[in-house]
């Protein structure tokens, strides 16, 4: 098992030590984890600015040389809307980042809240969702776009077009960049991984091959949750999981 989307106390919503991930890690049988926190720069997240680079690595070093022999830890980040903060993304991709993965969380100043579900139906939302991934995919930079239905862990159900998807993914392709098969919205009582099949088969239909998993864990006990149903989705569509290593794709041999 591989979980390539796991949040530490370095991120503002959670709490949860490297160490004891490592020590789940361990007694899950994981071969590798990639601790990806979040770096917010939209001034309406309550994670603005929050991120500490230095701090990250300064502990993460430490734990990569004590666990290395038993479980691969690599070092990530979560980046919120690459497409709008480029300059800021490139200067700390300059540290020695394993992956980075890209996410669109905030549209402008919204975010799927309640507030914002009580005045965008989930088709006016998603429309304008859409045109943001778009962008940011157009800008690159990233290894795997996050969660690519987001909305869909707060909506409860999914809106898109094919003509955009087939944009979406033609352009995310191009720049050699994968999506990753999410697990968070199957805890939070979701029948569908982020994304679900249908996403996903028009991914591969645009000439996609490959896919990241990640539980996008916050808390130690969510490390790896529903890994084997992500991989069984993976399998069944004929797409491969792959792990990234120093921002270079690496295909994992299947047993």
């Amino acid at each position: 098992m591989n979980d390539l989307h796991v949040h530490t106390k370095f991120s503002c919503d959670s709490e949860a030590e490297m160490k004891d991930y490592m020590e789940a890690a361990i007694q899950k049988g994981l071969h590798t984890v990639c601790f990806t926190d979040h770096v917010d720069l939209n001034p309406n997240d309550y994670g603005y600015n929050y991120y500490n680079s230095s701090a990250f690595f300064e502990e993460y070093l430490l734990l990569k040389q004590r666990y290395h022999a038993q479980t691969e830890v690599l070092a990530g980040i979560e980046f919120g809307e690459p497409h709008l903060y480029p300059d800021e993304l490139k200067q700390l991709v300059m540290r020695p980042y394993d992956y980075v993965i890209g996410s669109i969380h905030w549209i402008g100043d919204m975010f799927p809240c309640q507030k914002v579900r009580e005045q965008y139906s989930a088709k006016e939302f998603y429309t304008l969702y859409w045109i943001e991934v778009l962008k940011a995919v157009r800008c690159g930079g990233f290894d795997s776009l996050g969660h690519i239905d987001f909305p869909k862990r707060y909506y409860g159900e999914i809106y898109y077009e094919e003509p955009i998807m087939n944009e979406i993914f033609k352009t995310l392709l191009e720049k050699d960049m994968v999506i990753e098969i999410n697990t968070s919205s199957l805890r939070k009582g979701h029948e569908q991984t982020m994304p679900g099949k249908e996403l996903l088969q028009i991914y591969k239909d645009n000439g996609g091959k490959y896919i990241t998993i990640g539980s996008d864990a916050h808390e130690v006990k969510d490390l790896a949750t529903d890994y084997e149903i992500a991989k069984q989705i993976s399998c069944e569509l004929g797409l491969q999981e792959i792990i990234y290593r120093n921002r270079k794709r690496m295909i994992k041999v299947e047993e």
